[in-house]
């Protein structure tokens, strides 16, 4: 970061007390592409029939041709599904519901957050701040199997916590990992926003190698910033690109107001840095 770049103070969003990088090419760009081959696919068999055929094609019937290619193109890319539900399905096996009982719960509902299995031992990652002085953590899985779970390493320079359910889920999927994203790359949130489980946001990346200050005054740096909206409950979930792989681990957002709710910007761990915290480097 230069040394002229802004340092907001950023507001942690654990607690609610109530294929990666891939040269993509546009649909437009898309389709014209495919008019283009085949109008050039038209003209070979228009050429290629008139020579040597004895019945040769017209040119009304190449144009039948290759209007029909196209439109089954166009067909095929309308039937697949958007990136965000691919990215939705992947992730959903993986994803963690996090209830931590802190302190500042003061005794009420216990602070929400997410989390993410990274191997088959049912390894889990969040933030350090969702399950920080805990006095008991519990976890849920998308399969409705729910435990008790123990902090196993933590690393509070990065706001990272791995944590090891006392029971797995009888099929343990663990996410797949992916590369660092882009400026500009779609980026997707997974987590559970003001207690809505197993909610997805989409958005883009903003910035990378950002530097935030967090609200316990520790300085977070090398930061993906994005524009997904995130809430408190989000925080320790998975950020993933349009391929469902995790890039990064939701830490923070910036808010000027500090109502601690979303105008923006926000912020996740790159998953180098926090899948080396678990042993589980990016594939």
């Amino acid at each position: 970061m230069g040394r002229n770049e802004p340092t907001p103070r950023a507001t942690v969003v654990a607690s609610d007390e109530a294929p990666a990088r891939s040269g993509r090419i546009g649909p437009r760009l898309g389709l014209a592409l495919i008019a283009s081959a085949a109008l050039l696919v038209g003209g070979g068999i228009y050429v290629a029939t008139r020579d040597t055929s004895s019945t040769p094609l017209d040119e009304a019937e190449v144009g039948t041709i290759a209007s029909d290619i196209v439109g089954k193109k166009i067909e095929q890319l309308e039937s697949k599904p958007p990136a965000s539900a691919t990215a939705y399905q992947q992730i959903l096996p993986s994803l963690v519901q996090i209830e931590a009982d802190t302190p500042s719960s003061d005794g009420g509902d216990a602070h929400l957050g997410a989390g993410v299995i990274v191997s088959r031992t049912g390894t889990i990652l969040t933030a350090l701040h969702v399950v920080d002085g805990a006095g008991n953590v519990r976890v849920a899985f998308v399969d409705g199997t729910k435990s008790t779970a123990r902090i196993t390493a933590r690393d509070p320079a990065n706001d990272i916590a791995v944590l090891q359910p006392d029971r797995r889920p009888e099929n343990v999927v663990p996410a797949v990992l992916g590369g660092g994203g882009r400026v500009g790359d779609e980026a997707f949130a997974v987590g559970h926003p003001l207690g809505y489980v197993a909610s997805l946001s989409a958005g883009v990346i903003s910035g990378l190698d950002r530097s935030v200050e967090a609200e316990s005054g520790r300085r977070l740096q090398g930061l993906i910033q994005f524009d997904t909206a995130v809430n408190p409950g989000n925080s320790g979930g998975p950020l993933l690109n349009r391929a469902g792989q995790v890039i990064g681990i939701v830490t923070a957002l910036v808010n000027p107001s500090r109502d601690g709710y979303f105008i923006g910007i926000g912020f996740a761990v790159p998953i180098g840095t926090a899948g080396g915290v678990a042993d589980a480097p990016p594939r």
